[in-house]
């Protein structure tokens, strides 16, 4: 399993809705909200045989109130 990480900007107001259906889902490991320029943040598993760009685009992108994604790669845990 590949590890990214999946921040979200939502739509004023969706926050809470769109952390619902994330979780709904049922494939991130943990979700947080954050302060800053996105309001949360996930840790997702990647299976090692799926590409991450269409995992992640087919699991959870299609969200209603997400405005905005950034994913960051994971390398080495320390």
């Amino acid at each position: 399993m590949r590890c990214v990480f999946v921040q979200f900007r939502c739509i004023p107001g969706k926050t809470y809705q769109v952390a619902d259906a994330i979780y709904d889902r049922e494939v991130v490991s943990e979700l947080y909200s954050t302060s800053g320029e996105y309001d949360l943040i996930a840790k997702v598993y990647i299976p090692e045989d799926r590409d991450v760009g269409h995992y992640l685009s087919d699991a959870l992108f299609d969200i209603p109130g997400i405005s905005r994604t950034l994913t960051t790669m994971t390398f080495k845990a320390f």
